[in-house]
């Protein structure tokens, strides 16, 4: 048996996840899991990339330890976030998080250099206080120094990489999250970098998902006991997630849902109007020079920090089976309100919002979850209208993959706010379409489509029709 294995790292966790293609259909193996979070260190919220490579290891010494070893690895994360490294490898500063507050009034201050509209033209990439381009700008104002001596710049998973390899590359899928990479181009913008006097020199060739990047390290192959090869999947996490769409079709809607909903469509072509930048789209890499025309929802991260201040005395399906409860609640907040990002006490947050609005405030568990849950259901609404105004067409499926595919109540309240059918699945979508680029790499799966089709004959989906409201 031949094995794959994909790291998949988000917000809160990490999982090693084997797979491998038995009796025709992709069987996953998930063979290590791990914590990870964000924490304050001098005032910023940063992660901690020496613990999260340590995990990376151990997980992979685990595969050893039960008999299967792969062939290969990739490793997806989050996006917007990186390291500049010096001249000795070492790096400059904190790994500062995309939910801390450094990137406030940046936005505007890029704007004052490179006009918004003319920004969103260049890249085709949603405005978002986090991005990448934002980041860099308040490490310049803050701590030019680090831009000065950086040699190197790495977003997470690139890191990651050059641990494992020796090798510096930047992956094409997320280094598009970065509002630097020139969408027609597909190469960084040399005009925005200069424009913001930014030493083009520290970034590396951009390399498409299925890049193989060969061996390990020498004394990795020696502390693991085995090689691998090390491939690109789309390191960008929400990348992975589309891969493993199963519908291959032009009348579905894509919603890959977790910490974030990433909802919309895939292009081959970047789509940089005035109305879809009026309207918030973005037009991230995907796979085969894809483009995902989607736009960022907040997601299930207000009721994961909703469960938290809870102290977890719920658990997610306990906090839904209470909102089945009271779904005659009718507040709805914005989920996609800066203050829901990263706030000290979501629940006091949500009740506040609805206070301030003139709503009935939510006071249970189970109105707060509803509230959460209906108010994504509106807000995902709200965003295939706007899908359906740019491409002048009507949709007739949702797509939800991922691990808020889960929610059967989340589904059908989708269902029933944009009277479309929903299909819910695969859970594991982001490690799916991880393994799917190893295969693709070595040829086991001939392209994107058959791809599609082996996902969907290997797991669980499920239908959900819209009720009459």
């Amino acid at each position: 048996m031949e094995y794959h294995l994909a790291i998949d790292i988000g917000a809160s966790s990490g999982r090693h996840i084997l797979g491998f293609i038995e009796d025709e259909q992709l069987k996953l193996e998930e063979v290590y899991r791990f914590s990870n979070g964000i924490k304050k260190v001098n005032d910023e919220y940063c992660w901690d990339l020496k613990k999260l490579f340590l995990e990376i290891k151990n997980g992979i010494k685990k595969c050893k330890e039960i008999g299967k070893i792969p062939r290969s690895i990739g490793i997806d994360t989050w996006a917007v976030d990186f390291v500049l490294l010096d001249e000795n490898e070492e790096i400059l500063g904190n790994t500062a998080a995309y939910r801390d507050d450094r990137t406030e009034g940046m936005m505007e201050e890029v704007f004052q250099i490179i006009p918004k509209d003319m920004l969103y033209r260049y890249t085709g990439i949603q405005f978002q206080r986090f991005n990448t381009i934002y980041q860099l700008m308040a490490i310049k104002k803050k701590n030019p120094e680090y831009l000065k001596k950086a040699k190197t710049f790495l977003m997470v998973p690139d890191y990651f990489n050059f641990l494992l390899t020796g090798k510096k590359v930047n992956e094409y899928t997320n280094a598009t999250s970065t509002q630097l990479v020139n969408s027609c181009d597909r190469i960084w913008d040399e005009n925005i970098l200069d424009s913001l006097g930014i030493n083009k020199e520290i970034f590396q060739k951009i390399k498409l998902p299925k890049t193989n990047l060969r061996s390990l390290r020498s004394e990795l192959i020696e502390e693991f006991g085995f090689d691998m090869e090390v491939i690109l999947p789309a390191t960008h996490d929400t990348g992975s997630a589309f891969i493993s769409s199963v519908c291959n079709d032009e009348d579905s809607v894509y919603l890959s849902s977790g910490t974030w909903s990433l909802m919309g469509v895939e292009n081959r072509f970047p789509i940089c109007v005035p109305q879809s930048m009026n309207y918030n789209f973005t037009n991230e890499g995907g796979i085969d020079y894809r483009f995902r025309f989607l736009k960022n929802i907040m997601g299930l991260w207000i009721i994961q920090e909703v469960k938290r201040m809870y102290k977890d005395e719920y658990s997610f399906p306990e906090l839904v089976i209470k909102a089945k409860e009271t779904d005659e609640f009718k507040s709805i907040i914005d989920v996609n309100h800066d203050r829901f990002l990263n706030t000290e006490d979501m629940i006091i947050e949500i009740q506040a919002y609805c206070k301030e609005t003139n709503q009935e405030v939510p006071k249970t568990p189970g109105e707060v979850a509803y509230c959460v849950f209906n108010s994504l259901g509106i807000s995902y609404g709200k965003a295939i209208k706007e899908l359906e105004e740019i491409f002048e067409k009507q949709y007739k499926r949702i797509n939800v993959f991922g691990g808020g595919c889960q929610n059967e109540l989340l589904n059908q309240l989708i269902a029933d706010r944009n009277n479309k059918e929903v299909l819910a699945g695969p859970v594991e979508a982001t490690a799916i379409g991880n393994i799917v680029a190893q295969l693709l790499s070595f040829n086991k799966v001939i392209d994107l489509g058959e791809a599609r089709e082996l996902i969907f004959k290997s797991f669980e989906i499920k239908k959900y029709l819209p009720k009459k409201l």
